[in-house]
C-alpha cells in the first residue's frame, strides 16, 4: 500500500529551480540585451496584462477550499519561471538573439498563459517539481507552433499568440489524463469549493474581465485596429457575462446561479475574440459571438463536464475544456467563417486564406495534444516526487500551517 504522505521535496525542488534560474542567467549574460530604441507607450498596457496574468489567473484558481494557497503561490511560481523561459524560446527562434523590450516581455507574459491554463486542469494533481518541469517543455513546444504558423503559414505573430487558450487547454487536459489515471477516482470532498473560495476565485474572474481588451489588443501594432480590438473585445465579454447569468439560471434544476458558471463562462467572450477582434466593424457581430461563447461554456459545465469527462476518462479540475478550450475553438472556426464571408468574391483567396487559418488551429491542437501526452508520461516518473493520491488538493502536503485541522 502506497504511503499517504507525500514524498519530501526538500532536495528535489530547491536543485530543479536553482539548476533553471542559474541557466537563465547564464544565457541572459551571453545572449540578451535591451533595446533602448522600442517605445514604451505601452506600459500601462503592460500593467495590465501582469494583473490579468499574476492576480487574476491566481485567484481564479483559488476555488478549492484546500489548496487555494497551492492555486496562487504556484501560480506566481509558474509565471516568475515561464515569462524567463519564453523569452529566451522566442528570442532564438524568431531572431537568433534576445533583444529585451516591452513587446518582447508582453509576448513571453501572455505565453505563459498557456501555462497557467494548463495548471487549471492539473490544479490539485501535480507538485511544484512538476509544474516546472511541465512549464519549460509548455513554453517550448507553445513558442515551436506559433514560429511554424509565423514562418511558414504567414499567420500575424500577435495572432498566433491567441491560440495560447486552446493549446494550453488540450495540453493540460492530456497531462492531467496521464497523471490522475484513468482508475483513480476523484475525492468528491477535497474538490469542493466555500463562500471564501468562490470569492476569491470570483475576484479572480472580475480582474481578468476587466483587463480582457488589453490581452487582445496589446500586441496589435495598427492603432486603428487596436482601438477595434478594445471595443470589440469589451461588448463581447458584456454579452458573454449576460450569457453566463441567463443560462446558469436557466439551466439549474431550483432556478439559482452557480458560482462555477458565472466565474468560467463570464470570460468566454473575450476568449473568443482573441482572433476576430480587430477585424469585427460592427459591435453587433462582436455582442452575438460573445453571447454564443457564453452560452457554449455554461452548457458545457452543466451539461457535458460530468458525461464527457467519465466516458474518456478524464479529470480537468478547473473546467479549462468548458471555460477556455471551447470558446477558444468557437471563436477561431468563426474567425476562419468571417473570412470566408470576407473574401468570397475571390474564390481564390477565399480558400487560400481559411486553409491556412485550419492550418494553424490543427497545428496548435495536435501540438498540444501530443506534447501534453508525452509530457504527462515523463511526470509519472519517480523522479519528480508525484504525490499520493490520498494528498491532492490539499495544501498541506505544501505549505506550513500553525496546526492541522481539516477543512480549514
Amino acid at each position: 500500500m502506497a504511503s499517504q504522505w507525500p514524498p519530501s521535496l526538500r532536495v528535489h525542488l530547491p536543485v530543479l529551480v536553482l539548476f533553471l534560474e542559474t541557466a537563465f542567467i547564464l544565457i541572459f549574460y551571453f545572449f540578451a540585451s535591451y533595446d533602448l530604441q522600442a517605445d514604451i507607450s505601452i506600459y500601462p498596457a503592460f500593467q495590465n496584462v501582469n494583473v490579468m496574468v499574476i492576480f487574476g489567473f491566481g485567484f481564479l484558481l483559488a476555488f478549492l477550499k484546500r489548496y487555494s494557497l497551492s492555486s496562487a503561490g504556484f501560480g506566481l511560481l509558474l509565471v516568475a519561471l515561464g515569462v524567463q523561459w519564453a523569452l529566451i524560446v522566442d528570442g532564438f527562434l524568431f531572431s537568433g538573439t534576445i533583444r529585451i523590450n516591452l513587446y518582447s516581455i508582453l509576448t513571453a507574459i501572455m505565453s505563459t498563459t498557456a501555462v497557467l491554463v494548463s495548471a487549471g486542469a492539473t490544479l490539485g494533481k501535480a507538485n511544484p517539481i512538476q509544474l516546472a518541469c511541465m512549464a519549460v517543455v509548455e513554453v517550448t513546444v507553445f513558442t515551436v507552433s506559433r514560429w511554424i504558423a509565423v514562418e511558414y503559414l504567414k499567420v500575424e505573430s500577435h495572432v498566433t499568440v491567441m491560440y495560447v487558450h486552446i493549446f494550453g487547454t488540450y495540453f493540460g487536459v492530456m497531462v492531467s489524463w496521464m497523471l490522475y489515471g484513468s482508475s483513480q477516482s476523484p475525492n468528491v470532498e477535497k474538490e469542493r469549493s466555500k463562500p471564501v473560495s468562490d470569492m476569491f476565485a470570483m475576484l479572480g474572474t472580475l480582474f481578468l474581465w476587466m483587463f480582457w481588451p488589453t490581452f487582445n489588443s496589446v500586441l496589435i501594432k495598427n492603432e486603428a485596429e487596436r482601438k477595434v480590438a478594445v471595443y470589440n473585445t469589451y461588448f463581447a465579454i458584456a454579452a458573454s457575462a449576460v450569457a453566463a447569468f441567463v443560462l446558469s439560471t436557466a439551466t439549474s434544476r431550483d432556478g439559482k446561479l452557480s458560482m462555477a458558471h458565472i466565474r468560467s463562462a463570464t470570460l468566454a467572450g473575450g476568449i473568443a475574440l482573441g482572433f476576430s477582434a480587430p477585424t469585427l466593424q460592427h459591435p453587433w457581430i462582436a455582442m452575438a459571438l460573445g453571447f454564443g461563447a457564453g452560452m457554449i461554456s455554461v452548457l458545457g459545465l452543466a451539461f457535458v463536464q460530468k458525461r464527457f469527462d467519465t466516458v474518456l476518462q478524464l479529470h480537468d479540475t478547473c473546467g479549462v475544456h468548458y471555460t477556455f478550450g471551447w470558446p477558444s475553438l468557437y471563436g477561431a472556426l468563426a474567425h476562419i467563417i468571417l473570412i470566408m464571408i470576407k473574401s468570397r468574391g475571390n474564390l481564390s483567396q477565399m480558400g487560400y486564406s481559411a486553409l491556412l487559418e485550419i492550418g494553424v488551429l490543427s497545428l496548435s491542437v495536435s501540438m498540444a495534444l501530443g506534447a501534453g501526452l508525452v509530457t504527462g508520461f515523463l511526470l509519472t516518473c519517480k523522479l519528480f516526487k508525484p504525490p499520493p493520491v490520498t494528498k491532492y488538493f490539499d495544501d498541506q502536503a505544501y505549505w506550513t500551517f500553525p496546526h492541522l485541522a481539516y477543512g480549514y
